[in-house]
């Protein structure tokens, strides 16, 4: 079996927050450190307030942005009127990753039991940037990058992972 070296990727990190600061935002903080520690570069990090166009167009930034292969975005999640960020992805998405959600809520509930069912956790493809959406609680946020995202952004991972997919996604292999 062949092996493969680490490929640190691009990340950019968002907060969906009316009340978060760069000096409060504690799940931001989580991720990026998370992130860091695994080998990959944090090339943007923003705190957009929870607004559907906002969010949305800090997406479509991303996603035009070369530099950035990955998009984890805390908060905005739930179930209130102001929780839009699966709404602000859902027109930019090329292709939905449902078992990122799927997995997410399985593993949120053996902590948090039935009240995992008011997370609407999702990842997805979005013209060849890989977005994953989490809670902004941060043992959420310490849980699915710990536990899901970072196995799936490292090469290395067997049998596969989303990083060794990433050139086919975007068609470049």
């Amino acid at each position: 079996m062949e092996e493969r070296s680490f490929q640190p990727l691009g990340i950019a990190i968002l907060t969906a927050s009316d009340t978060r600061t760069p000096e409060t935002d504690k799940s931001g903080d989580a991720a990026e450190t998370l992130l860091r520690e695994s080998g990959h570069r944090i090339v943007q990090r923003a705190i957009v307030v929870d607004d559907l166009l906002a969010l949305r167009a800090q997406m479509q930034a991303w996603i035009d942005d070369p530099q950035i292969d990955v998009v984890v975005s805390t908060g905005g999640t739930g179930l209130t009127g102001r929780d839009v960020c699966p709404e602000a992805m859902a027109p930019l998405v090329s292709k939905p990753i449902p078992g990122f959600g799927e997995l997410f809520r399985y593993l949120s509930y053996q902590e948090i039991g039935t009240s995992t069912i008011q997370s609407r956790a999702e990842a997805a493809v979005c013209s060849g940037t890989l977005f994953f959406l989490l809670p902004g609680s941060t043992g959420a946020v310490r849980m699915g990058v710990s536990q899901i995202i970072v196995p799936q952004l490292d090469i290395r991972q067997r049998p596969c992972n989303l990083a060794q997919l990433l050139p086919r996604i975007r068609g470049e292999a």
